[in-house]
């Protein structure tokens, strides 16, 4: 408490503490606290608690506005396509800027606190903010040694964030760096190998190193531990249900891919939802999760999907190496008031239903409703979720072997009983892999449970589903970036569509805009003016025509609006002294010839992932041939037009 020291001399005022009287600038600062104690009277006099609600209402609309402007094209959905069309040589804007950051962690956040009521994952996300950090710490490095930007060296940081992305989900480095191989690289540099390993196998250490630290767990170990039987884990004649297993993953994921691809068109097509989606996403975000919510309640249908269990647990029960349907063959498990950990295969059990009732439940309405969560404009992954689907289809395979052989197949005189855990796992590797057009899935599986018991069945499922869809269907990713209208060159699919008698001179653009070394400014000048070109072709002169390098517009641009000191009036310059006034010349070192096939021309633009090549014969220009032509030429193989 202050001491108080009685009264200033000739003030009858209230008395003065001691801190007061000796404090710098006593009148200074006692003229301020007055002066504030007036403005609290004159602003509190019609009520205070309106001008807290009035600074409510500016702080949660600046924070409102902030997050609109954060969280948009860039941060939401799954980051996975936008890297993969950067890694193909386009430039997206502030997709890998960092102050997108922050809003891609919050948005991720609150996906991932609605559990498996909204039944997205990270993996994506991860991904995202992994190149996002790449990026970042690539102009640190750049800026700190003093090092020019270097095109093969961001890619190369990008292509190991990818790898760091899915090891730190899952703990997975092995499968983090093929993963990233197959689904973000169209052609990987073997130089590239040993940074993504190196950055994953960091990761993956670190994340399973704070689960200890956390005291989660006494040591490193495997994210979902199983108990499968070492000896035998499966019978040889169990081989033909997995291939089995694999074919019906493949057939549901060209079912799923073709649903979810339909459904993201009609959201863009259909005028009410694209205009709810263009200028009410928290709207339509409100209302899919709403609709989901009110699905997954326990009392109501989420009783017969497992709904009460959280992403984690659900891998979990689904990797149960027990058969539930002959468990509850004489015997009836109550439903528990809350989710026992011990037995959470409960959850999937109804005295009406059975399990393969609630099985086959979770199949149907997971499968709609995952193609839902989809299209909810939130940060989000998609390969859990479709992870998990896969596992509930093998338990259902496997359940309904163990039905029908409830002692198991006799092998060699030998009765071993089915293990539907084995199906789960060999489900989710094969059907993630067919939506995602990847191998690496079944790597995946054995780092996530930390056995390999099942590496024979589990990559012929993965291999015949890969098989079915990618005859069928594009991958999620592919089909992502087909619906979003990204930058995107398709493979040149099919052996009997003639594409090797096409070459370059059958659908080339001849629309060439040249200039001649010899050709005067003020040709110069109407030809920058009047095009919008990134850059020219330069020809030696204009009879010969002979590509002999490019020059950028802007830089051209430039040098016609400095004027050189030497220069005089009336006299007449041609582009070749504009550019020996310092404007640069690029040397053109890769050229198409007109005789090259579309398959030449096709592999050299994704393996150097280029946009565009000039087309020269015998030196001299005569066309260009980029992306759209490209594309156009392929579409024309696969869906020929209709005859005029």
């Amino acid at each position: 408490m202050e001491e108080l020291v009685g009264l200033r001399e000739g003030s009858s005022g209230s008395p003065v503490t001691l801190q007061e009287l000796w404090g710098p600038c006593p009148r200074i600062r006692r003229g301020i606290r007055d002066g504030l104690e007036w403005l609290k009277q004159k602003l509190f006099r019609v009520g205070e608690d309106w001008y807290f609600l009035l600074t409510l209402g500016v702080l949660m609309a600046l924070i409102s506005y902030t997050m609109d402007f954060a969280i948009g094209r860039v941060v939401q959905g799954s980051g996975i396509p936008e890297l993969k069309t950067i890694l193909s040589g386009v430039v997206l804007e502030d997709y890998l800027d960092i102050k997108n950051f922050g809003a891609k962690v919050a948005g991720l956040t609150c996906a991932l606190a609605a559990g498996s009521t909204i039944f997205l994952g990270k993996v994506g996300p991860f991904v995202h903010l992994s190149a996002m950090m790449a990026a970042y710490l690539g102009r640190v490095r750049t800026k700190t040694i003093g090092e020019s930007e270097n095109k093969i060296k961001q890619n190369e940081m990008l292509v190991a964030a990818a790898a760091v992305g899915v090891a730190t989900v899952f703990s997975a480095p092995f499968s983090g760096v093929l993963f990233s191989i197959e689904v973000v690289s169209s052609h990987f540099s073997v130089w590239d190998y040993w940074r993504g390993f190196f950055a994953a196998t960091c990761g993956a250490f670190m994340f399973r190193l704070l689960a200890v630290f956390n005291s989660e767990q006494e040591t490193i170990t495997s994210l979902y531990k199983t108990s499968f039987r070492v000896d035998v884990p499966f019978d040889l004649p169990e081989i033909f249900f997995f291939v089995v297993l694999g074919a019906i993953c493949g057939i549901l994921s060209c079912a799923y891919l073709f649903c979810q691809r339909t459904f993201l068109g009609f959201l863009k097509t259909n005028r009410f939802l694209s205009k709810l989606l263009a200028t009410s996403k928290p709207l339509y975000s409100a209302l899919a999760a709403v609709v989901l919510a009110s699905i997954t309640y326990p009392p109501g249908v989420g009783r017969f999907i497992a709904s009460r269990l959280s992403m984690r647990e659900l891998l979990d029960s689904l990797f149960d190496n027990s058969s539930w349907a002959l468990m509850t063959r004489n015997s009836s498990p109550p439903w528990p008031t809350e989710p026992d950990p011990q037995n959470l295969w409960f959850e999937w059990y109804h005295p009406q239903f059975t399990v393969l009732g609630t099985l086959s439940c979770f199949l149907i309405m997971k499968f709609w409703m995952l193609i839902l969560a989809t299209t909810i404009p939130i940060p989000a992954g998609y390969f859990m979720p479709i992870f998990i689907f896969g596992a509930a289809i093998g338990r259902l395979i496997g359940e309904a072997l163990s039905v029908a052989f409830p002692e198991g197949i006799v092998a060699g005189g030998v009765t071993n009983p089915i293990m539907p855990g084995g199906y789960a796992l060999a489900g989710a590797a094969a059907f993630s892999g067919a939506v995602t057009h990847t191998i690496s899935t079944a790597l995946l599986a054995f780092e996530l449970t930390g056995q390999i018991v099942h590496a024979l069945p589990v990559l012929m499922a993965v291999l015949m589903a890969n098989a079915i869809a990618q005859s069928c269907q594009p991958s999620f990713y592919d089909g992502t970036i087909i619906v979003k209208k990204l930058p995107y060159l398709p493979w040149i699919r099919g052996r009997n569509i003639g594409s090797h008698r096409v070459i370059v001179e059958h659908f080339m653009n001849c629309t060439i805009t040249t200039l001649a070394k010899d050709t005067p400014q003020e040709e110069v000048v109407k030809v920058v003016t009047s095009t919008d070109s990134a850059e020219y072709p330069l020809v030696e002169n204009t009879e010969s025509q002979i590509l002999v390098g490019t020059v950028q517009r802007a830089r051209l641009m430039q040098a016609l609006q400095a004027e050189p000191p030497s220069w005089a009036p009336g006299q007449q310059r041609c582009l070749q002294d504009i550019l020996a006034e310092g404007c640069p010349m690029e040397p053109v070192t890769l050229k198409l010839s007109p005789e090259t096939s579309l398959h030449q021309a096709h592999n050299l633009f994704k393996l150097l992932n280029l946009q565009f090549l000039f087309v020269t014969s015998q030196g001299r220009a005569v066309g260009f041939v980029s992306w759209v032509e490209l594309k156009k030429a392929i579409s024309n193989l696969t869906d020929p037009p209709a005859p005029k």
